[in-house]
């Protein structure tokens, strides 16, 4: 008998110890889905008209609205200015001064985080 109250006895600490470890949990911080962008542009003169290539369903419904996954808008940055909200994939920027400019062009969810992918294209205006 005193054998089997040391094999319960042992048991029952073993259960106890074990329980006090802590569980080892992954979590990753990595989107599951991050969009493609590729961004071809054309000027004429003070115009020029962007083209975007995107796996990213631009949607306008959705937009600042609840973050859905694969889905979102273009935020449009001409020479570091205000941004420009786009659900489509063509922009045309006209008006244009004579001279160098810079556009950055990056994806966002419908909430407005970013999917931390972006091109910048650099053309000019004569």
């Amino acid at each position: 008998m005193n054998k089997f109250k040391g094999f319960y006895l042992l048991a029952a600490l073993t259960i106890v110890i074990s329980g006090c470890g802590k569980a080892k949990t992954t979590t990753s911080n990595t989107p599951a889905f991050t969009p493609t962008l590729e961004v071809a542009y054309v000027v004429k003169d003070d115009t020029v008209t962007l083209d975007l290539t995107t796996d990213l369903k631009l949607s306008k419904e959705h937009y600042d609205q609840q973050r859905v996954e694969g889905e979102g808008h273009v935020h449009i940055s001409l020479d570091k200015g205000e941004k420009i909200v786009v659900t489509t994939k063509q922009k045309v920027l006209d008006h244009l001064s004579k001279g160098s400019h810079e556009v950055k062009i990056s994806l966002h969810n419908n909430d407005h985080t970013p999917y931390d992918v972006s091109k910048t294209v650099t053309f000019d205006v004569k």
